[in-house]
């Protein structure tokens, strides 16, 4: 992957360095048209919500959510399936905390698109649309999270409204194409690296210094001396907008909202260990505490499970050349079993499976045949099939789709990244047939270019 870039959007001491005028013109672009006005002003922290869990590098299909046990031995791997819940819906046998809740999750088999390399693949799968350019991770359009944040800016809680975590120094915006284009930085999401299991870890930017009080008071009167006669002769109206997202940073940094929802040592500890006392399951727990609070849409990044060395990689990359398939995939799902299952757990037990969808997937599966490289088994990307899970506030205990006997493609009810992007943003209430965003010429973009909602989900 591409290493990591320092742009996550305006941080406050930006925000406070520069006037609304200036800032505006890096940050905002038009909308042609908007969510319904109901959802906008929006205060409380009841209105639908997103959890989306990024898997990036890819992990396989056939090792997770749809394996084939009666392939020829070089396509279905070492793992079993097993029986969930569910009457007839199986899955990998190192899932197995997730195994014995199917009944509160769908398993998407057949989505499918065309971008076999991991940048092109993230900016195809997270913008729905086809890059520029088959590699690279820098977006010729804005990721879903940011057209999500674009549309819904007007809401206001005590809390970032879009949010995303990650390993410290993963937070460059494109490291894994969650660049807004032509939305500029201020839909950015909110960043949060570092590993919340560590006891010295720390959210940056939601806490001002005693000692910077005065000076942070002084240097707001000014900013709002400086605004006042531009916002008379603004036609844009940028100034205003700029005012607006100040107004929300100040906000963030002087109050106790946003820093109580993202402490997930508040948890109890019964809470935290089920969750695990690891990066992804803390990062679950972040996420459930940030929408409980009120934020529209989260992200995190599940990928280094802790073990680097011979034998493992980085994240679900799983070529043989980077691990050991089996003996990779079954560690992370360790992790991914214990962080997903006591998420979706704690959103029913909250009641907040009615309002918040969560999304785990990557960004395709891998191929259907096994290879060999230093003398163990991987396999390469695959985008023409992958699966999904989907829990929440959907139909669940049902499998959408299905791939061929090899896992090779979609056999039954083909679906491409738009038809889950187009549910998504269904859920959160935005009207995006009829949404257009101004790009960076002044040309009308549609939100999504093509998709529609997987009506078995909703």
């Amino acid at each position: 992957m591409s290493s990591p870039l320092r742009c996550s959007g305006p941080h406050r001491r930006e925000l406070l360095r520069f006037g609304s005028v200036a800032l505006a013109s890096a940050g905002l672009s038009g909308l042609r048209s908007y969510a319904p006005a109901a959802e906008l002003g929006d205060t409380s922290a009841n209105h639908p919500a997103v959890i989306f869990v990024w898997l990036p590098g890819g992990p396989p299909h056939q090792e997770t959510f749809d394996l084939k046990p009666d392939a020829p031995a070089e396509y279905r791997g070492d793992f079993r399936p097993i029986n969930t819940n569910v009457p007839g819906i199986r899955i990998v046998e190192h899932l197995p905390k997730l195994a014995t809740m199917a009944d509160k999750y769908t398993l998407i088999r057949s989505v499918a698109h065309t971008f076999s390399d991991h940048g092109g693949g993230h900016k195809k799968f997270l913008t729905g649309r086809d890059p520029l350019s088959p590699v690279g991770f820098v977006n010729d359009y804005p990721m879903v999270g940011s057209m999500a944040a674009k549309v819904l800016e007007g809401r206001r809680a005590g809390v970032p409204n879009y949010v995303a975590g990650m390993d410290d120094g993963r937070q460059g915006i494109d490291v894994f194409s969650f660049g807004s284009a032509y939305l500029g930085t201020s839909t950015h999401p909110f960043t949060v690296p570092g590993d919340p299991s560590q006891e010295k870890f720390q959210v940056k930017n939601l806490s001002l210094a005693q000692a910077n009080v005065g000076r942070f008071d002084e240097r707001l009167n000014l900013l709002n001396q400086l605004d006042q006669p531009l916002r008379g002769s603004d036609p844009a109206r940028t100034a205003e907008a700029m005012r607006s997202l100040r107004d929300r940073a100040v906000k963030l940094v002087s109050t106790d909202t946003a820093r109580t929802a993202f402490d997930v040592t508040r948890e109890p500890t019964a809470i935290r260990e089920r969750y695990g006392m690891h990066r992804y399951g803390q990062r679950a727990l972040m996420a459930r505490r940030l929408v409980e609070h009120g934020a529209s849409w989260v992200t995190m990044v599940m990928e280094n499970a802790g073990r680097t060395d011979e034998g493992y990689t980085y994240n679900w990359d799983s070529h043989a050349v980077n691990c050991h398939i089996f003996q990779d995939t079954q560690y992370k799902l360790g992790f991914l079993d214990q962080a997903i299952s006591a998420l979706i757990e704690d959103l029913y037990n909250r009641g907040l499976n009615k309002r918040v969808l969560l999304v785990v997937t990557g960004e395709f599966g891998r191929t259907p045949k096994i290879n060999y490289a230093k003398d163990r088994p991987g396999r390469d990307h695959w985008p023409q099939a992958m699966a999904i899970l989907v829990a929440g506030a959907c139909r669940t205990g049902q499998v959408i789709g299905s791939t061929t006997s090899k896992a090779e493609n979609p056999k039954d009810r083909p679906l491409e990244p738009n038809h889950l992007w187009a549910t998504v943003f269904q859920h959160l209430g935005i009207t995006w047939q009829g949404v257009e965003f101004l790009d960076g010429t002044g040309r009308p973009m549609p939100m999504l270019p093509t998709g529609e909602v997987i009506s078995e989900l909703l």
